[in-house]
């Protein structure tokens, strides 16, 4: 029995057959032979440390000779809790599932039965089908640098003094598979501009970027999950060239394609949040950092049984790809339609587009510092990022005939002016002077319609008679041409309007003559 014993635990211990069989100088096909029989009565190498009573059921299973059918001595103390084990562990109609076995083995102890847990696991695999394995395959390690895992949490409640009330807490928790050194972000919310700010705050913490990072199904960064062609966020998409690392998404539903991080959010609750109290998120991200480096950068880690800081330092480290220098500025998207006047709205404020495009939809995309504005694929138009409330208009977008209009150009209209005559010029500049020359502009458009309408010669007279009495007023030129048209028309013999018929009304004082008499 101590000889089968000492076997099964130094396999447990992760040693393989041929040096088992070398330290302990048995055979390999007996130390095989140990392994298997203790697999067929329950026992599972890599979770279950062995005992006596394993041993002692191995060797029975070993013994030479006709097997009588007789019990183990395990199972001959369970034996009479068949019925209520089954019980226990059979799902009922209010729970899914029945109870675990370690609740099982506290209500047996209770009763006065003496086993350890690996018996009863055995007992319960054996008699009752507890634990159906199924096939399962280690994967060959990741080399250092290569692979990185990440993955969201709920923490707790902390103050947030800009409110005055307490807010949920998450953490994005980013695991080098290699090391399983790992770095905690806390945040307020699981949008993409807190993923984009933790991940980069991990690489700046790691000094460098993995190759290759494994990201949840979160919505944030994968649009739709797919086990064989996901779609990623577009955004998501240009941080990972900005880094310049390849994202891989995990499988929905399935905590085997990220194991290495997938129990870290309870580790990090359990071990780092709960039972603290912290003053803000500030402080929750300051005590994360130190926990990352002094607690969990430094315990034994229960698989690869190193200290995750100390393989970090001495083998991946010098293995990451270099961090761009420059944080990623995480741009916003919007499908918007070019409004008539030939701007889009973008986050409550206007950019203009080029007028061939009005109606159109646009793809617009903005970062902190610029807006770009494409049409069908094609960038149309780059403005600088503007406040709420404010417009960035090129008026060179516009047709030439209103961009003059829009951009109140005053010397534009008196060029144009001064085009169509002379006196027209000298009147469009005496219009548009002084301090506020767009007080006039629509004045000055005038000015040019009565060109449209009526010719050079009259508008260029009008213009030198109303400068020749300073009358600086485009209703009056219009009266000047109007009287002029008009006086033509009574040298051609043209009969006169009724209004043009003026007749002297005789004079008259209100008071007669007497009233103004004086005496002494």
């Amino acid at each position: 029995m101590w000889e089968v014993l000492d076997v099964l635990k130094r396999i447990h211990a992760g040693a393989g057959i041929r040096t088992v069989a070398r330290q302990t100088g048995r055979g390999r096909n007996t130390v095989k032979r140990y392994v298997r029989t203790a697999e067929e009565v329950g026992w599972v190498a890599r979770i279950h440390e062995p005992d006596e009573d394993l041993a002692q059921d191995v060797v029975s299973a070993l013994q030479p000779g006709p097997k009588d059918g007789g019990q183990t001595i395990t199972e001959s103390v369970l034996a009479p809790h068949h019925c209520q084990i089954e019980l226990w562990l059979k799902p009922d109609d209010y729970h899914q599932k029945g109870l675990q076995l370690t609740k099982a083995h506290q209500l047996l102890a209770r009763e006065g039965v003496k086993v350890s847990y690996s018996a009863l696991y055995r007992y319960a695999v054996k008699h009752l089908g507890f634990a159906e394995k199924t096939l399962t395959m280690r994967m060959e390690g990741e080399p250092p640098g290569k692979v990185a895992e990440i993955d969201f949490g709920r923490l707790g409640l902390v103050m947030d003094p800009d409110t005055g009330k307490r807010r949920t807490v998450y953490a994005l928790i980013v695991t080098l598979v290699y090391s399983r050194h790992q770095y905690v972000h806390a945040c307020y919310s699981q949008k993409l501009a807190d993923v984009i700010a933790g991940l980069d705050d991990a690489w700046e913490f790691f000094g460098g970027v993995p190759a290759r990072v494994i990201v949840d199904n979160m919505k944030t960064a994968v649009v739709k999950a797919d086990k064989y062609e996901p779609v990623f966020n577009r955004t998501f998409g240009l941080y990972s060239d900005h880094h310049s690392f390849t994202i891989d998404a995990a499988e929905s539903e399935s905590p085997k394609h990220k194991p290495h991080v997938e129990r870290s959010v309870q580790y990090v609750r359990e071990n780092f949040f709960k039972g603290e109290k912290f003053l803000n998120l500030a402080d929750v991200q300051r005590r994360a950092r130190k926990w990352c480096l002094e607690t969990a950068g430094m315990r034994i880690h229960g698989t690869t049984q190193r200290r995750p800081f100390v393989e970090f330092e001495a083998f991946e480290k010098e293995t990451l790809n270099p961090a761009n220098e420059k944080r990623f500025d995480t741009p916003q998207w919007a499908e918007l339609k070019v409004h008539p006047d030939s701007h889009v709205q973008f986050k409550k404020a206007l950019y203009s587009v080029p007028y061939a495009y009005r109606g159109k939809t646009a793809t617009v995309q903005g970062d902190s510092q610029l807006v770009r504005i494409y049409i069908k694929g094609q960038l149309v138009k780059t403005h600088p990022r503007k406040r709420n409330g404010e417009r960035s208009t090129d008026y060179n977008d516009y047709p030439k005939e209103k961009a003059a209009y829009a951009m109140r150009d005053s010397d534009y209209i008196i060029k144009k002016a001064r085009e169509r005559g002379e006196q027209i010029g000298i009147f469009a500049e005496q219009l548009l002077s002084g301090d506020f020359p767009w007080a006039n502009l629509r004045q000055s458009h005038k000015l040019m319609r009565l060109y449209d309408k009526y010719g050079y010669q009259l508008l260029e007279s009008a213009c030198c008679r109303a400068l020749s009495f300073d009358a600086i007023n485009v209703r009056q030129v219009e009266n000047i041409i109007i009287n002029a048209l008009e006086n033509k028309k009574r040298e051609a013999g043209e009969p006169q309007r009724q209004s043009d018929n003026v007749t002297q009304l005789p004079l008259r004082f209100l008071r007669d003559n007497s009233s103004f008499k004086h005496s002494n």
